[in-house]
């Protein structure tokens, strides 16, 4: 099940950008963020295929959905422009960032390529 973010959950489970100016990941396995907004048509697009990566990759995966339109402040740190926007966390190294409804095998390779997580 891909989980919600608020501001709190965010500095709690992601990173607090409050309190570090480098990135710190606080996650225990490897995570996509899903920047999105409830009106956006390719974001409801995708959603459905992040529930499946979700549930495909079970505990080695966690991924998180920011709803830009309630938490403009977590859009505005990360520079959010356009939506969908994917923030690929891996447990080491600086995360990465994607633009646009990407089909579900891209995201299968990005997983693969830059989180280092195996189905």
């Amino acid at each position: 099940m891909t989980e919600n973010l608020t501001k709190a959950s965010f500095l709690e489970k992601v990173f607090n950008f409050e309190n570090n100016q480098a990135w710190s990941f606080e996650g225990k396995v490897p995570a996509i963020i899903d920047f999105y907004a409830d009106w956006c048509g390719p974001c409801k697009m995708i959603a459905p295929i992040l529930e499946e990566l979700s549930e495909e990759y079970g505990d080695k995966l966690t991924i998180y959905k920011i709803d830009t339109e309630a938490e403009q402040e977590l859009a505005a740190a990360f520079a959010i422009r356009s939506i969908p926007s994917m923030l690929f966390c891996p447990m080491e190294g600086q995360p990465q960032m994607a633009n646009g409804a990407l089909p579900k095998a891209e995201l299968e390779r990005i997983i693969a390529d830059v989180l280092g997580v195996e189905k």
